[in-house]
This record gives C-alpha cells, sequence and structure tokens, in this order.
C-alpha cells in the first residue's frame, strides 16, 4: 500500500509540474509586440487638434502612451484609443510645451 500512495503522489506533483512548465514555456513562446507601422512625427498649430496612430502585431495589446518618462492618461487633454492592431493618441489643444 505504500509504494500505491507513493505512486499517487509523485504522479500528482508530476502532473502539477507539468501544467506550471507548460504555462512557463507558453508565456515564454508569446510573441512580443512590435510596430507593424511605425509613429510619423506631425507639426501642428498651438491650439490645434494633433493624432499619432500606429500599427501592432497584436490585436488590443497594452499600450503605453509617454512623453519622455512620463505616462500619459486620458483626460481632457489627451485622448487615448485602441482598436484591434491600432493605437492612437489625440492630443487636445497643442501647446509649445507639448512638443
Amino acid at each position: 500500500k505504500s509504494q500505491s500512495v507513493n505512486h499517487g503522489l509523485e504522479s500528482g506533483l508530476s502532473q502539477a509540474s507539468i501544467k506550471i512548465l507548460l504555462i512557463l514555456f507558453s508565456s515564454l513562446l508569446a510573441l512580443p509586440v512590435l510596430f507593424q507601422k511605425q509613429l510619423k512625427d506631425e507639426e501642428a498649430e498651438e491650439g490645434a487638434v494633433v493624432k499619432f496612430r500606429c500599427e501592432l502585431t497584436k490585436d488590443n495589446a497594452a499600450v503605453e502612451w509617454r512623453k519622455g518618462t512620463m505616462e500619459l492618461f486620458p483626460c481632457a487633454k489627451y485622448e487615448i484609443k485602441l482598436s484591434g492592431c491600432t493605437a492612437e493618441l489625440v492630443i487636445h489643444n497643442i501647446e509649445p510645451e507639448d512638443a
């Protein structure tokens, strides 16, 4: 009986180990999100609205928009959109500080 109990524990542990390894392996195989179409520089007059758009290699990927080290969040100034593989940042009321 002790052999069957040990065998049961061993197979249970190895099944859990296999599940963990599969999860780790699948996360390692996950392809990184890359730019399919890069951002372009935009010029605008003060007070205008500017749109920055890029296309990514994955649908609905997590996107962070930054100005230098500062992350931008949706507000009256910044509109952030994500639709499928297209990410867009709209900046309202452009000012010289936005450059």
